[in-house]
């Protein structure tokens, strides 16, 4: 069966992979502090059914606890080592039903048939007063029929290619909720420079077009709009060999996978 992959926002997407779904840094709420929900209807109750989620960090756009408490009890999730000292309320999901695995860079871990790593991603992930140090930035590769790499929020790295490794699909984001990307992220041409040291088969962009601080999009609606449309640009002319698949909020896309 093809991998599936289902854009809801944000970073926010389920790789459906060997009859398994994976969920990445699930929100879904309309507001989350000063940000608004600008595009993309909220996703539907079924997208927090899942047989593992993904959390990249501790912001609370990727690690989300009232999207998390959506999880039905049993979900594997998995977080970036010292979370549940971070943030007592993980625990309390934990105790309500969730199995919470904690992961460093490098640590595996079977999900039926297929395999999820951990890797570094260079971003500060902090959840304040908790230093990075403590809690570290995370991407995964979901090896199964395919191998997926959901970035998180990374910058560049020179080591990004040998701690990937080989990967058919990669999810990178492209943008984030603000006008201005400080060190640690990619944007569109980035994150088609990412694609050059990746090599993979096909990319989809995430992280851009969905939340937004209120009032900011009336002044600038393009820094909104616009991460998509240049990363797939940026990737034509950098990265030509890759296909880039954009999907819309709730749609689903079957990247290309075999070479």
């Amino acid at each position: 069966m093809p991998v599936e992959i289902t854009w809801w926002g944000h970073a926010t997407a389920t790789v459906a992979d060997s009859g398994l779904r994976f969920l990445t840094d699930p929100v879904f709420v309309p507001r989350l502090a000063h940000l608004r929900r600008r595009r993309g209807a909220l996703p539907p109750p079924e997208a927090a059914v899942a047989d593992a989620v993904l959390v990249s960090h501790l912001h609370a756009d990727h690690l989300h606890l009232p999207s998390l408490a959506r999880l039905r009890p049993g979900t594997r999730l998995l977080v970036p080592r010292g979370a549940q000292r971070a943030l007592p309320g993980l625990r309390r999901l934990a105790e309500g039903g969730l199995r919470v695995t904690e992961v460093a860079p490098g640590d595996e871990l079977a999900v039926g048939e297929a395999v999820v790593r951990a890797v570094r991603a260079a971003h500060d992930g902090r959840r304040l007063p908790y230093g990075p140090h403590r809690s570290p930035a995370l991407g995964y590769v979901i090896s199964g029929e395919a191998r997926t790499y959901f970035a998180g929020d990374t910058g560049l790295f020179e080591e990004m290619a040998d701690e990937v490794g080989p990967c058919d699909v990669a999810l990178l984001p492209v943008g984030g909720w603000g006008p201005f990307l400080g060190p640690g992220h990619l944007n569109a041409r980035r994150a088609a420079e990412a694609l050059v040291r990746l090599e993979p088969r096909s990319a989809v962009p995430v992280h851009y077009g969905t939340y937004w601080p209120i009032g900011l999009d009336a002044v600038r609606p393009h820094e909104f709009h616009a991460p998509g449309e240049e990363f797939v640009r940026h990737a034509a002319r950098l990265a030509p060999e890759v296909t880039v698949h954009r999907p819309a909020h709730g749609e689903r896309v079957r990247p290309e996978t075999a070479r």
